[in-house]
């Protein structure tokens, strides 16, 4: 999703090291936009919200086809600014119920 090998972001993980380019624009994205699904699971009222795992939900969902984006995947778009703002709209849509 990250656009860069496994191998190579565990290493600059495992040292502190930045990933750079359009790797690194993605995982800020990616961690933007997880802040937005556990601030709509902590503002929800929902039975069993308290216990939803927000990370694995959207890690599944940035990789479904999405008919609001013209059946892209949002992990397709998060590798640029505009992408993360499009794919964060699009999560805020959702927590309004405009799309499921």
């Amino acid at each position: 999703m990250l656009g860069v090998p496994k191998a190579t972001a565990e290493k600059k993980s495992a040292t502190g090291e930045v990933v750079s380019g359009s790797g690194g624009q993605a995982a800020i994205g990616v961690a933007k936009l997880l802040g937005t699904a556990q601030a709509i699971v902590a503002n929800s009222t929902a039975a069993g919200a308290e216990n939803f795992d927000s990370a694995k939900w959207l890690g599944h969902w940035l990789e479904r086809p999405q008919p609001a984006l013209g059946g892209r995947k949002p992990a397709d778009l998060i590798d640029t600014p505009t992408g993360i703002e499009v794919v964060s709209k699009l999560l805020g849509a959702i927590e309004s119920g405009a799309f499921q």
